[in-house]
């Protein structure tokens, strides 16, 4: 596994900034947000850059093309959030609630997930490579036509997931929760599994455990 992680050592001196009170077209570096309620905020045409996001609360709000790179959340609630032909390149999500947000068509690049609740996020026609999702819970989650390259499931709760024309070949999930995961014979073909998780999966080929 090799996801290349926000470049800390550009963190040691960040500037106090208030999300709240950034300007228009505005692009953002070496900046700390920290302790902020900014929910149904909207943000267009941004770039943040060598950030930290403490303790923000950002739910239900409306982002477009906005662009993450080398950025921390710690601790953030996003519920859903619109992210709109968004990129997050080299972030990190710790414990994190992204529970009901739209990332469907955003680039996600090197991206790691961790101990973070992504339920009901749609990941559709998105490009994701690079990424983990780590002790996260991705349930009732959506992965349509998702472009994906080294993706890592590391027990993650994938229950009742869908995939629908996404591939996941070569895709290690059996660490992860699948129960009740919406799959094709096709898109899972070549992925990895246990014993007890192929229980779960007999549905594709019509027959029934007695």
């Amino acid at each position: 596994m090799e996801i290349l992680k926000p470049q800390k050592k550009y963190f040691e001196k960040l500037q106090n900034k208030n999300l709240c009170d950034i300007s228009h077209n505005e692009d953002i570096e070496y900046c700390y947000f920290e302790n902020e309620d900014c929910n149904n905020i909207e943000l267009w045409d941004f770039k943040f850059e060598y950030c930290k996001f403490n303790h923000i609360g950002m739910q239900q709000g409306k982002l477009e093309k906005v662009t993450f790179i080398d950025v921390i959340f710690d601790n953030c609630n996003f519920s859903n959030t619109e992210f709109t032909e968004c990129a997050f390149i080299r972030c990190e999500f710790n414990n994190c609630k992204l529970s009901g947000c739209n990332l469907s068509e955003n680039k996600l690049y090197n991206v790691s997930f961790l101990e973070t609740n992504a339920s009901y996020v749609n990941l559709s026609i998105a490009s994701v490579e690079n990424v983990l999702f780590k002790d996260t819970n991705l349930r009732n989650s959506y992965f349509q036509e998702t472009k994906i390259k080294n993706i890592y499931f590391e027990n993650a709760d994938l229950t009742q997931v869908q995939f629908f024309k996404t591939s996941l070949k070569g895709i290690d999930l059996s660490s992860s929760k699948i129960e009740g995961i919406a799959v094709t014979i096709d898109d899972i073909k070549g992925a990895i599994i246990d014993q007890l998780q192929a229980m779960d999966l007999l549905y594709l080929i019509g027959v029934k455990i007695k």
